[in-house]
């Protein structure tokens, strides 16, 4: 980042927060390195973090955790210089056979295995960890010149800055948007990497992402939140493929809802949301203790808050009871929706709210909220970075409210 770029609490959301302070209270980083890697200003702000959002106590002083040991040096009796002979022997022997093994290792390593070593041999040499081994001589044991092994060095040296101010630009967006994808992330930096004169292909981003452990790992979670064995009226499938399929053209004629459980320190809280299908913006949200249905319909009421336009619209979820009851269907008939709905407990036939769903969280939502209030908080920062920063595959990598506000 930038020197000189001052940052408020309100840039580094809770999410963010409590991703730094398990990663910090696991051991996997110090509050410094923390400090480093993404960006954050303050001394004591990773600490404060810590007191307010850890598991640790906080309350007393740690002790020292483990004393020093203190050694003594024994006196030994000098070897006579017969003694000191047979012992440099023994040690030449013993280097003679370390020598003659590595040099077998490395040769099975070239040859059985295609394995090169020039480049890790170069490393060794450039960080002079071998007292007394000169560029010359270690270049004639590996068999390369000197001319070759200085261009090698410049080229990793050329790589790792260019790796450095790629992470820089990285950065940034990692820090309000933790899990967002590599290839999201070369649409979005590519006016940065142009101004930046820096050339880097998608898989090349990769790599650099990978060498420096920044890649996103996927996760997969199951809690079922649907009923679909009531008595209540089932309404057809309109979105299925067929000759009377119904595709949204504009914002605002198909919003697709669901339920999704977010897990906290106590017990589960459930999400509602309501999302529009050409524009991928989530329309409506809600964040709830139980899966009543006047709990659901909040996130439906939202979202036609929102509304501006006056088309018919078209309401597709699943089969569970809060969609089928007749309180959330008196809100269609309201606002004169057309209601639609999957034809059984089939995951696929509302692909785009679950995958809305895995979106908020695999992206967003990575650590436990406290409670249900700490909850909402969570889940209205993480939608609107959603709809305003996130671009989507599917919209040739605009945001789902650009894209939204184009046609209203």
């Amino acid at each position: 980042m930038g020197q000189g770029f001052k940052r408020s609490q309100r840039d580094y959301s809770l999410a963010f927060k409590l991703s730094v302070v398990e990663q910090v209270e696991k051991g996997e980083m110090t509050y410094k390195q923390a400090q480093m890697r993404y960006g954050i200003q303050g001394r004591s702000t990773v600490l404060v973090w810590c007191r307010k959002h850890g598991l640790q106590d906080w309350t007393h002083p740690r002790g020292l955790s483990q004393r020093r040991a203190t050694m003594t040096d024994k006196s030994t009796k000098p070897l006579t210089p017969e003694q000191r002979i047979k012992e440099l022997e023994r040690q030449l022997r013993e280097e003679q056979q370390k020598s003659a093994l590595f040099e077998t290792v490395i040769n099975i390593l070239r040859d059985e295995y295609g394995v090169t070593i020039k480049k890790p041999l170069g490393q060794a040499i450039s960080r002079k960890q071998v007292e007394g081994l000169s560029v010359e001589r270690a270049c004639r044991c590996i068999g390369i010149s000197r001319q070759a092994y200085y261009q090698r060095h410049q080229r990793e040296r050329q790589c790792q800055d260019r790796a450095q101010t790629v992470v820089k630009l990285v950065q940034p967006i990692r820090l309000r948007q933790p899990r967002i994808g590599t290839r999201k992330l070369h649409s979005m930096l590519g006016a940065a990497f142009a101004q930046a004169n820096i050339k880097v292909g998608r898989d090349g981003l990769f790599d650099i992402l990978r060498q420096q452990r920044l890649l996103v790992q996927p996760q997969r979670a199951y809690h079922k939140t649907t009923n679909s064995h009531h008595r209540f009226r089932r309404h057809p499938n309109l979105l299925k493929a067929g000759p009377e399929q119904v595709i949204a053209t504009q914002p605002e004629q198909v919003w697709v809802a669901d339920i999704t459980y977010l897990p906290t320190a106590g017990k589960f809280v459930y999400v509602s949301l309501v999302t529009d299908v050409y524009s991928r913006k989530i329309v409506g949200y809600h964040v709830h203790g139980s899966l009543q249905t006047e709990e659901v319909s909040e996130a439906l009421k939202m979202a036609l808050r929102g509304r501006q336009g006056k088309t018919p619209l078209i309401h597709h979820s699943d089969r569970g009871i809060q969609y089928c009851s007749t309180c959330y269907q008196e809100i269609h008939r309201r606002y004169g929706l057309t209601c639609s709905m999957t034809d059984g407990y089939d995951c696929y036939q509302n692909a785009l709210a679950e995958r809305i769903n895995g979106i908020l969280k695999g992206e967003f939502l990575l650590n436990r909220p406290a409670d249900l209030k700490q909850a909402s908080k969570m889940v209205a920062q993480s939608v609107r970075i959603y709809n305003q920063e996130r671009p989507h595959t599917a919209l040739k990598y605009k945001t789902p409210g650009a894209v939204h506000r184009a046609f209203m």
